[in-house]
C-alpha cells in the first residue's frame, strides 16, 4: 500500500519558475492531480546562546535562515487534512505545514473556510552556515500554538504580497523564533485543474494597500467630475443670462424703441 501511494503521489520543487530568487514554489499531486500548491518567500529569525568574551556570561545572538531553494519536500493531501514538509541543507532544517478545512458559522450563515493550523520548524545549532559558535549545539524544535492563520474560504487560494511575522516557541528554552512569509500564493484544497490556482482571496493588509492606491485615483475622478459639472452648469446660466432681453431703464431709451 505504501508503495502504491507512493506511486501515485508527486511532489515538485518548481521554485527555478520564479523570477525572484527568495520565492519558492512547490506543487504536490496524487493521483496525477495537483491537490496543494504553494509560493513564498520565507526567513526565520532564530535566537541562540554564545559566550561572551569572558567566558563566564551568556549572550544572545540571531540567526537569519532562509528557506533554500533546493529545498527537498514531501506532501500529504486529504479532504480536511493536508500537510507540506520541507527540508534543506542536508536535513540540518525543516519546515512543517499543516492544514485544516473546516465549516464556521457566521451571519450568512454555515460556511466553510481551511487555515494554516500548525508550523513546525525544526533547526540545528550545530550548523555552521548561520550558527556561529552555538552554546550546547543541537537539535531544537520551534511550533505554533493554537495556531488559526491564512483563513480563507473554502474553493479559494490565499495571496498576501505583504510580510507576515509568525511567532514560534522553540524547545531551546522557550525562546521566540520568528516565521517571516511575504509573497504567498497558497492553496491546499480544491484546486480546479493541474498547476491553476483558484481566485485568489487576499489578506487584510493587502486590501487596505489596494484600497489605498486606489482612493486618490476615485477622489480624483469625483473632484474632476465636480469641476466639469459645475463649469457645464455655469456655461449654459450664462448662455440664458446673455440671450435674455434686457429692458431699457432710462426712459429716454424708449423713443429708440417700437
Amino acid at each position: 500500500a505504501a508503495a502504491r501511494l507512493a506511486a501515485e503521489q508527486e511532489v515538485e520543487n518548481l521554485s527555478g519558475l520564479s523570477p525572484n530568487p527568495e520565492k519558492d514554489i512547490f506543487v504536490v499531486r496524487e493521483n496525477r492531480t495537483t491537490c496543494l500548491m504553494a509560493e513564498f518567500a520565507a526567513k526565520f529569525i532564530v535566537p541562540y546562546d554564545v559566550w561572551a568574551s569572558n567566558y563566564v556570561d551568556l549572550i544572545t545572538e540571531q540567526a537569519d535562515i532562509p528557506l533554500s531553494r533546493g529545498a527537498e519536500m514531501k506532501g500529504r493531501c486529504g479532504t480536511n487534512e493536508s500537510e507540506l514538509e520541507l527540508s534543506w541543507l542536508e536535513q540540518a532544517y525543516t519546515l512543517k505545514l499543516s492544514f485544516l478545512k473546516e465549516g464556521h458559522n457566521t451571519s450568512r450563515g454555515p460556511e466553510t473556510f481551511w487555515r494554516l493550523s500548525r508550523i513546525q520548524f525544526t533547526y540545528d545549532t550545530s550548523e555552521r552556515t548561520y550558527f556561529k559558535d552555538a552554546v550546547s549545539p543541537g537539535k531544537h524544535t520551534a511550533s505554533s500554538h493554537r495556531l488559526s492563520a491564512l483563513l480563507t474560504p473554502a474553493g479559494k487560494s490565499y495571496e498576501c504580497q505583504a510580510q507576515q511575522s509568525i511567532s514560534l516557541i522553540s524547545s531551546d528554552h522557550q525562546k521566540s523564533v520568528q516565521l517571516l512569509l511575504s509573497e504567498v500564493r497558497l492553496q491546499p484544497f480544491d484546486i480546479p485543474a493541474d498547476f491553476v490556482f483558484s481566485e485568489e482571496h487576499k489578506c487584510p493588509v493587502d486590501q487596505r494597500e489596494q484600497l489605498e492606491e486606489t482612493l486618490p485615483l476615485i477622489l480624483g475622478l469625483i473632484l474632476g467630475l465636480v469641476i466639469v459639472i459645475t463649469l457645464g452648469i455655469y456655461h449654459v446660466h450664462h448662455k440664458l443670462t446673455a440671450s435674455q432681453v434686457q429692458i431699457p431703464r432710462d426712459r429716454s431709451q424708449y423713443k429708440h424703441m417700437g
